[in-house]
């Protein structure tokens, strides 16, 4: 029998895409601070410290503030919110992620019970799913795997959902058999992935061949989901584009030429 909450969803778009949750009178999903899109009037939401699930019942207060704690040190908020349908029948929620890109629904229950992250991957989840951090045990994969030392553990019975760039590519790992990627590809793996980092091999192809030093490598046996468009890259090349552009080429060249006021003023 199932701990954590068993409610229905269905995802919507394509390449924007939000996650629709259906809940039966007293049900609760759980959501990241402002994932929110909109919601039924019969939906209660409420602000909480931690996750809201079983393992927070009975704590005092502070061992609360050390559970937000150690959610602040994945980058994530101080506080999760909980929705739970107050009314009569079914009604609905709805989450989007913050950037453009994939929602990603697992069944815990499926993975083994866990599955671990990248820190910013949640979206929401059944309540009953905890929401832990997890440390890299490797010093190489914590200082160039990307993700840092702390990456999430999402740990449970029932549906969570996170969200990544791009396109998604679910990969089953057999036992010994192994991938190397971006660092920043990786959204998720199940606990049995074994996770480190390798030197590209070759300094000519580590400064001209555009993919950095490193490269993480992920060993089975294990699930592991990719995503084809960081958004830490996507947010580097909008940035390396606009120091180029500086107002004066390209797609800014135009206002940065002729001028707004004339622009405007123009037939």
């Amino acid at each position: 029998m199932r701990r954590a909450h068993e409610i229905d969803f269905q995802i919507y778009g394509d390449d924007m895409q939000f996650v629709e949750i259906s809940l039966d009178p007293g049900e609760t999903v759980v959501a990241e601070a402002g994932a929110m899109l909109y919601m039924d009037g019969s939906i209660h939401f409420d602000a909480v410290f931690g996750t809201g699930s079983d393992k927070d019942k009975g704590k005092g207060f502070m061992d609360k503030v050390i559970g937000a704690g150690k959610r602040a040190l994945t980058g994530e908020s101080l506080f999760m919110t909980t929705f739970t349908n107050q009314g009569s029948g079914k009604k609905a929620v709805a989450f989007a992620a913050p950037y453009p890109g994939k929602v990603i629904p697992v069944d815990l229950d499926d993975c083994g019970g866990q599955i671990i992250c990248q820190r910013d991957a949640f979206l929401c989840a059944a309540k009953g799913i905890d929401i832990e951090i997890a440390f890299q045990r490797k010093i190489g994969a914590g200082f160039f795997g990307g993700e840092g030392f702390i990456m999430q553990r999402l740990v449970g019975d029932g549906l969570a959902f996170l969200h990544a760039g791009g396109t998604i590519i679910k990969k089953e790992l057999q036992a010994g058999e192994l991938i190397k990627l971006d660092t920043g590809c990786l959204v998720a793996m199940t606990a049995g992935i074994d996770y480190d980092v390798a030197f590209v091999g070759n300094l000519k192809s580590a400064i001209f061949g555009g993919e950095g030093l490193f490269l993480a490598t992920l060993k089975g046996p294990g699930e592991v989901w990719l995503q084809s468009l960081p958004f830490s890259r996507l947010a580097n090349r909008m940035i390396a584009a606009g120091k180029r552009g500086g107002g004066k080429k390209g797609e800014g060249g135009l206002i940065g030429n002729v001028g707004l006021k004339n622009l405007l003023g123009s037939d």
